[in-house]
């Protein structure tokens, strides 16, 4: 809940319903003002808002205009129900909701309530985390998967315990471990990134341990490991599930004694070193079959955080899209560029299986290929693969594993297709709810995909009143 009464502007040229949705939002402790019209909103300071509820269809102009008035402050459309398909142009055009008129009371303020909190949220989201390049990278989102991430990141911090990140290749578990780090009591001293994959094995013990000189052949010189160079501060140590079983000894014995012993040396020393890990594998599943030390395994996973893939962040997708492809123009002196329309519906229908990464580098290779000022999906390089490959098993889907089905042909659907296939087949088993959660999809984006593919809700059989 918001330390401040929030400051709600609603517009519409309808006195009775503006009215009604007045009287209930000020019975809510909301503060509420009204305009008629989009000229008469543009006359108030619009930053001083928490939210704007605006009517699709005014008498000047159209509701969406005042996205753009009234950027960053949200804007929730109210539209009748004969014009449901405008509504989903306007989400498009940025709108952050849409609610029907007229607005049933319990639905407009869960509505509301769950703006206001993301807004809430924005505000106190990790803070921007350099690179090493020296520009700056945050932490996009705000859909409900990130604010548990935000929220775990946030409590995390400050306790001075072991973290494993888990999450697929480029979901960005690098930026969890900087936020980490930052809003630690350790942000003032050293945090030392290893890429466990891309060490030699041969090389790797040396590396994290160090070695005395003369330890093995090409030891000339005493080598401090960067264990004990992270002393006093953080190491994480990315893809730990390829660490070898030697290495994972002698890392479990920092974890367990906080002592290091570099290779050749009898002496041990003293380490105080925050361990934050992070991997894409199954650690559990890697100490069945022995390539794992599962004592390891329960000392890292002292505090877990998960990572959503791409594909589970619909309501983000377009945010992180607009915010890659700012930093890209810059780098190529392309200010102007913008994605076209038909791009924006590719990037939330392409399903990411390199998750952030892959969207930055499509955005990237669009940058330099765009002709014109606009960007369109042959630009980006990708074309939707076939959905029975690419959605994984645990969405409770099709998985490349699973056995041929009746229909030879379905591997070769298109996205939508499959969509539309899986929607029809499985909608009188399934509530909306459970039909976006196995399509790994908000139930907004559902009803737009139905609304965009004609697919009709079913209506629930007339029970029988005699």
């Amino acid at each position: 809940m918001s330390v401040h009464t929030s400051r709600i502007l609603i517009v519409d040229d309808d006195p009775i319903s503006r009215s009604n949705i007045k009287r209930l939002l000020e019975r809510h402790e909301h503060d509420v003002v009204e305009a008629d019209c989009v000229d008469e909103a543009s006359q108030h300071d619009l930053d001083s808002f928490d939210l704007v509820i605006s009517d699709l269809s005014l008498p000047d102009e159209p509701g969406t205009v005042l996205v753009q008035l009234a950027r960053p402050i949200p804007v929730l459309i109210t539209t009748s129900h004969a014009s449901m398909r405008s509504a989903v142009d306007a989400l498009k055009l940025g709108a952050v909701d849409y609610v029907a008129k007229p607005p049933d009371p319990d639905e407009l303020l869960e509505t509301v309530s769950r703006i206001l909190h993301q807004q809430a949220a924005r505000h106190s989201k990790p803070p921007a985390i350099a690179d090493d390049g020296g520009s700056r990278r945050t932490m996009i989102g705000n859909c409900p998967a990130m604010q548990v991430v935000y929220t775990r990141i946030r409590k995390t911090a400050p306790a001075n315990v072991t973290v494993l990140i888990q999450g697929e290749s480029g979901t960005g578990k690098e930026l969890v471990a900087k936020a980490l780090h930052q809003q630690s009591g350790r942000a003032h001293r050293s945090l030392i990134c290893v890429n466990c994959a891309a060490i030699p094995e041969t090389l790797i013990e040396s590396e994290l341990f160090g070695h005395e000189r003369g330890a093995f052949t090409g030891a000339t010189t005493t080598r401090t490991g960067l264990v004990e160079a992270a002393d006093g501060g953080t190491l994480f140590l990315d893809e730990i599930g390829e660490l070898p079983l030697d290495a994972q000894a002698r890392l479990l014995r920092v974890l367990q004694e906080g002592e290091i012993r570099r290779i050749g040396s009898v002496d041990t020393r003293h380490v105080d070193v925050r361990l934050i890990a992070a991997t894409h594998r199954d650690l559990r599943a890697l100490s069945r079959s022995g390539e794992f030390r599962l004592d390891l395994y329960y000392r890292l996973n002292v505090m877990q955080i998960d990572l959503p893939p791409l594909r589970e962040r619909d309501e983000d997708i377009l945010e992180i899209a607009d915010v890659l492809l700012q930093k890209a123009c810059q780098r190529h002196g392309r200010e102007q560029l913008q994605l076209s329309r038909a791009t924006r519906q590719h990037i939330r229908d392409y399903p990411w299986p390199g998750n952030v990464r892959e969207l930055e580098n499509a955005l990237e290779r669009g940058v330099i290929l765009a002709e014109g000022h606009l960007i369109h999906p042959d630009d980006l390089g990708i074309s939707p693969a076939p959905a029975s490959r690419i959605i994984p098993s645990a969405t409770g889907m099709a998985s490349s594993n699973e056995p041929a089905r009746d229909n030879d042909n379905e591997e070769d659907l298109s996205l939508e297709d499959y969509f539309q296939h899986f929607v029809l087949e499985h909608q009188d088993q399934m509530s909306e709810t459970e039909l976006a959660h196995k399509l790994g999809i908000s139930r907004k984006c559902l009803w737009e995909r139905r609304q965009r593919l004609g697919i009709p809700r079913r209506k629930p059989p007339r029970r029988n009143t005699q």
